[in-house]
């Protein structure tokens, strides 16, 4: 026994492209509202914490090369810096290997200078950093 659906109305006019027509028109107005109200009330819960990227070469000591070591650890901001401990700073260095070696132990004032770039003390940083060699 075969199922067969019947299009046409009671008047013998075909029914199948209204239809579709309709759910079409209603699945655009759908999109359109849905932009219209991502628009007005933001993504919803789908949102991503987007965190800045400071530029770590400003602290006495940090180049190039150690800002890409602690931004491929996750620090890539002021504040992240100055709230990672010394001991861990030393352990990125020490495991980027023996290229990195002279760097060991400048990492003690990093957090400090961090501190003073996140809360937009240049003054007092520039202060500091005319004393420090390498960051020491």
């Amino acid at each position: 026994m075969a199922l067969q659906l019947n299009t046409t109305a009671c008047d013998g006019s075909d029914v199948f492209w209204t239809w579709i027509l309709w759910l079409l028109a209603a699945f655009i107005i759908g999109l359109i509202l849905g932009w219209i109200l991502k628009q007005i009330f933001g993504g919803g819960g789908t949102s991503t914490v987007v965190q800045s990227k400071d530029d770590l070469t400003k602290v006495e000591g940090i180049g190039p090369k150690i800002e890409g070591l602690l931004n491929n650890k996750g620090i890539k901001s002021y504040n992240q810096l100055s709230n990672t401990d010394v001991a861990t700073l030393e352990k990125i260095i020490l495991d980027a290997g023996p290229a990195y070696t002279t760097h060991r132990g400048k990492t003690l004032t990093w957090p400090a200078q961090a501190k003073l770039a996140e809360i937009g003390q240049w003054e007092e940083l520039k202060k500091w950093q005319d004393v420090l060699k390498g960051g020491v």
